[in-house]
């Protein structure tokens, strides 16, 4: 799966300043791995960027899709990981992180992805069930965390498994 190409570019764009040389970052939702290749270009070898996805077949697509856009170095380094889970818990273990990007609209801000925040860091997630919009979230030094809008969207809801397959 893939999110409009604008879209991605404007996440992208929101997550610039966080995606420096050697910072860490997570895509949840990572879907096809497109964007989190991007990211893992962005912040280099000494940086690192988790996809995560819930759909096993998913995951496994990206790593072809990274291998076949010539990237694969990428995934051998270590730069970019691509794993199976539940992105709305995050993946505590590999953070904290500078940048997060979510590909799905959760219904409220998810409190384990604004903790998974390294103090400066920024998440861009779409919120809002009926009427979504694509919130930033930047984390303070000082822990504080503060919202804003960035435009109205309109993305696939941000789901469990079960839900997503169809069987939920």
């Amino acid at each position: 799966t893939i999110s409009a190409p604008h879209m991605h570019a404007m996440c992208l764009e929101a997550l610039i300043p966080q995606l420096y040389p050697g910072a860490r970052a997570l895509d949840v939702g990572s879907g096809s791995g497109y964007l989190a290749a991007c990211m893992a270009s962005v912040v280099g070898p000494s940086g690192k960027v988790v996809g995560i996805d819930h759909v096993q077949e998913l995951v496994e697509e990206s790593r072809k899709n990274v291998a076949k856009d010539g990237k694969q170095s990428l995934l051998d380094s270590g730069n970019l990981v691509l794993v199976r889970g539940d992105g709305r818990l995050g993946l505590p273990q590999h953070g904290p992180y500078d940048a997060i990007h979510v590909g799905a609209a959760a219904p409220t801000l998810p409190p384990a992805l604004v903790e998974q925040l390294r103090p400066r860091g920024r998440l861009i997630i779409p919120v809002g069930v009926h009427s979504q919009e694509l919130l930033q979230v930047d984390k303070a030094e000082d822990g504080r965390v503060t919202c804003k809008s960035l435009t109205g969207v309109r993305y696939i809801p941000l789901t469990d498994l079960s839900t997503q397959i169809g069987r939920g």
